[in-house]
């Protein structure tokens, strides 16, 4: 059975990313468990709109759960929601390219996402995000690590 995209290439020939498909549905998963989806976010890059003065280290970590936000949109290229900070509301805006990882608060399963060809580069952290043994935990006390970058398993 060979598939071909709408242009007439071979499937996988400029396919969309899979990254907004893998956010929508490890948000889904979240739910559908009781979780508090979160996403990780590297605040460097360009079109990302957070309110600052909650970024530490480029990276902010946003609960998207439907009770914490408002209007959430989850597209292909962006991650659009109202949220509140200190009981103020704030208009999020997060490119898909700069969302690092999406996961559940309570046990830390979701899926760590590495850079995708094409997108734009993310600024080297002093550590990796990633690890396959991570002893991350969300909740607890000590959700980062020297470098100030947040661990969270990864889910295969």
């Amino acid at each position: 059975m060979g598939a071909s995209s709408e242009n007439g290439g071979e499937t996988g020939e400029q396919s969309a990313s899979t990254k907004p498909y893998l956010i929508r549905a490890i948000h889904e998963w979240a739910l559908d468990n009781g979780f508090t989806p979160q996403v990780l976010v590297a605040t460097e890059l360009d079109h990302v709109v957070v309110p600052w003065e909650h970024v530490k280290d480029n990276r902010i970590v946003l609960n998207i759960h439907p009770q914490s936000v408002k209007y959430l949109e989850m597209g292909n290229d962006y991650l659009m929601c109202t949220a509140r900070f200190s009981g103020k509301p704030f208009e999020i805006t997060v490119p898909v390219h700069a969302v690092q990882a999406i996961y559940a608060r309570e046990n830390g399963q979701g899926i760590v996402f590495q850079e995708e060809e094409g997108a734009p580069p993310v600024a080297p952290s002093p550590e990796p995000t990633s690890r396959k043994n991570s002893d991350f935990r969300p909740g607890s006390k000590k959700t980062t690590g020297d470098a100030g970058v947040a661990h969270l398993k990864l889910v295969k």
